[in-house]
Formats: structure tokens, sequence, C-alpha cells
């Protein structure tokens, strides 16, 4: 068996009950073995025994009081997988879901993701099985509060920074900073996303979003092709497909769908980024109140799907934007997709598409751009705000916004060059994963084992 079989194999004994996490494990390490292959050194040096292991991993009660008056308890995390080529740097979600095998899978494709970005950032991810939805804004401060009580141990403008991820919006960073400020009294950037009144970055709400396009458009320019025209499918309604769909437009194309976990909005005429926003960042609502207010909207609730189908991968489309959350595009959404004539996939979520999906791409030889570089402008930027809190400027949304630009073009071009050198051209999964890993991997040796 080769090395990374072997590491799989381990990994998969003792990590059984943490699928999501071997998922992301299975990809990464399958395509490593060509550079493992090339450079005996990886092996010697146990890099990937060390890199499948994160350097720290807490855990923690998170105790609050709900407007009722009861003691509420839920479970924090956070994982710091990470730190050779610089401090930790990655999410906090709050979602049911959340679980130390979730996070660890976020972490793992975060360590490889931000090498890539080219800034000097480790990964690392966070998070509570705490559900904003719901709940008062009074209810989130106080859990907030405490979340931040348990986490600002750990943190640290050169030790660990934090950002947003699902159900962590600008409100709850600002909560959590604030309750950082007051445990410690110093005022630091050790949370990026922050408001623009207290050390935010002007582009990091459109970051993610714009990012994945970017990328789209480096991808497709490579290939004497274009955005321009082309129907898009989207997924998602949060901030990474909202601002996807605005860049969308401003390329030239046309984004006709969005979802969230209760249905699909379909519009042949092109999504109402104006309405969109409305309905989610005001009025936080379901896609059912855009339906309402946009008359050609055709509204598709999750029940009425298509078994083993996503509805928003079945209309006809040039390129898809999965948007939204891990594993929402199955091999048979792929298939779809691609017999409906997609040439073109950009992942703006973390790990959108299974493993299946992923050799449907591969196979059929369309553009297909990974998570963990198609989706990278969010963490990207948020280092560009962690260099603005560092030098205590601000820099203009165009200046942001060209280098948030520069960086995914340049990630771009490194991982469809790093394709090319190991035989793949076009394979932007195995380019990719092997030049985040080899920054990362020849960090770790030049520091020793420690």
């Amino acid at each position: 068996m080769s090395y990374s079989d072997n590491v799989l194999g381990a990994l998969k004994a003792r990590y059984s009950y943490q699928p999501e996490f071997l998922q992301a494990a299975e990809e990464i390490l399958k395509t490593l073995q060509p550079a493992l292959d090339k450079n005996p050194a990886y092996e010697k040096y146990h890099i990937l025994e060390r890199m499948t292991e994160p350097e720290r991993t807490v855990s923690f009660r998170v105790e609050w009081v709900d407007d009722k008056g009861q003691i509420q308890v839920n479970h924090g995390y956070r994982v710091q997988f990470n730190s050779a080529i610089g401090p930790y740097k990655g999410g906090i979600r709050f979602h049911p879901t959340v679980n130390e095998g979730i996070l660890k899978f976020l972490g793992l494709e975060q360590i490889l993701k931000n090498s890539l970005t080219g800034t000097p950032i480790g990964g690392a991810k966070g998070g509570a099985d705490f559900d904003p939805k719901g709940k008062s804004e009074i209810e989130v401060m106080r859990f907030c509060q405490a979340f931040m009580t348990q986490l600002y141990r750990y943190i640290g403008a050169t030790v660990d920074v934090p950002a947003g991820d699902i159900g962590v919006g600008g409100r709850e960073i600002g909560f959590m900073y604030g309750a950082y400020k007051r445990l410690t009294t110093k005022y630091e950037g050790i949370l990026t996303g922050k408001g623009l009144t207290f050390g935010g970055s002007l582009a990091r709400t459109e970051a993610t979003g714009y990012g994945v396009v970017y990328f789209t458009d480096a991808m497709l320019k490579e290939k004497g092709d274009s955005l321009k025209g082309k129907k898009c499918a989207v997924s998602g309604a949060g901030n990474v497909a909202i601002y996807c769909c605005e860049k969308l437009y401003q390329m030239g194309a046309t984004p006709v769908t969005v979802s969230d976990s209760r249905g699909t909005i379909y519009d042949p005429n092109g999504i109402k980024v104006d309405v969109l926003k409305q309905v989610k960042e005001v009025e936080r609502a379901s896609l059912t109140r855009y339906a309402e207010l946009v008359s050609t909207a055709q509204y598709t609730p999750v029940e009425k799907y298509p078994s083993g189908l996503h509805q928003v991968w079945t209309y006809k489309v040039d390129a898809a934007f999965p948007c939204a959350t891990q594993n929402e595009l199955n091999e048979e959404d792929a298939k779809t997709l691609l017999a409906n004539g997609c040439n073109t996939v950009a992942e703006g979520a973390n790990m959108p598409s299974t493993l299946g999906a992923i050799n449907q791409f591969l196979k059929a030889g369309i553009n297909y751009g990974p998570a963990k570089a198609a989706n990278a402008g969010g963490v990207a930027t948020s280092q560009l705000e962690m260099e603005q809190n560092a030098g205590m400027t601000s820099w203009t949304f165009e200046t942001v916004d060209g280098k948030l630009h520069d960086i995914m073009t340049n990630l771009y071009n490194n991982a469809a060059a790093t394709a090319r050198e190991f035989g793949v051209a076009g394979n932007l999964v195995l380019g990719a994963n092997i030049a985040g890993f080899r920054k990362v991997a020849d960090a770790m040796i030049a520091q020793g084992v420690i």
C-alpha cells in the first residue's frame, strides 16, 4: 500500500465516527501521492500523520440564560489544526449539527486553503451546537458572551484569529469582540469580520462570493472563455450566495437560482439581488418571502424535490456555484447538471460536493474549481483585515477588492501550474491540494519535530 493509503486506513480505523472528517481526508490524501513519491522526505518525517491530527482541540460547555430565565447548555469547540505558516485562522460556526468531526473536516480543509492564498495564516475551525434561528437578539448576545468567556483563553492576534461562518455574521462577531475586550482589556484584531466602526475591513462581507467568481473568471479566461452571457445556478441564500450573485451580474452572467433549508427559488429572468438582500439580511426571512415579492419567481419547497436530487441543480444552466453547505451536491445532482449542459462548477461553500460528484466532474473534464481553492476569498480578505488591524489603518473598498482579485487569480494560476507539473492539466483538485500541501509540509520539516 502507498503511504497515503496507509495513513487514510489508520484514520478510518481511529475516527470511524467522524464521516465528514474522513471524507475530507480521503479527498485530500488520494491526490497527494504524486507529491509524496517526488519527495520522500514527506514520508520520512511522517508529515501526513502529523498534518491530519490537530495540534490542539479545545472543547468546553457554554452556559447561558434564555429569555424565559431558563439555563441552557451547549457544547463549544476550537480545533487548532496547524500553525506551521502562521497563526491559526478559521471561522466559528453556530449550528445544531456542529460537532468535533465536522470542525475537523473544516479545519483540515482550512490548512490547505489558507496556504493557497499565499498569506501567512495557519488552519483552524471552531463553533458550537447553538442555533441562532428563532432566538432573540438578547439571547444571541448572551450566548456569544458566554462562548467567548470560554474561548478567549486560547486566541490572540498572533495566536489564533477566528472569523465568522454559518450562523455567525457581523452581529455575532460584534458581540464576541465586545466580550473579548471586556475580559482582557485589550483592543486588538482577534476576530475578523468586525464592523467597520471597530476595525473591520471594507469588502469583507462580499469577499467569499466575489472571490469564487474571480476564481471562475481566471479559470475560464485561460481557455479563452468568460462568464458573459452565462446562466448560473447558485445555491444558498446567505452571505456567500448573495454576493456571488451580485458579482456574477457585474461579470455579465445571470444567476437564476438561490436556495435555503426550506426550498429553492428559480427565476428565468434572474435573481433580484436587492430583494434577496432585503429578505435575508434585513428581514431574516425564508425564501417564501422572496417569492411573495417577485412575481416571476418560482418557489419549490424541499418536500417537493425529486428523490435523490436537489432542486437547485435540476435547471438548464451553463455554470453552477454551490454556496450553501457541505455535501449539498451529490453524484445524481452532478449527472443532472452535466446532462443539462453545465460545463463549469465552482464551489463557494466548504466541501459542497460529495466524492461521487467530484468524480463525475473530473471524468467529464469540465471546468471544476474545488472549494479549498475557489472559496478562499473570504479567509484571504480576513487576512487583509488582520494586516489593517496590525497597522492601525483602513484601506478603501477598491484597494481590498483589488488585492482579493489578485489573490484569487494567483491562487488559480498556482493550482493550474501544479496540475500541469504533475501531468494532469486541468485537474484543480490535485493541483490545489498539492500546492497547498507542499508549502505547509516544507515549513513543518524546516521547524523540526516539536
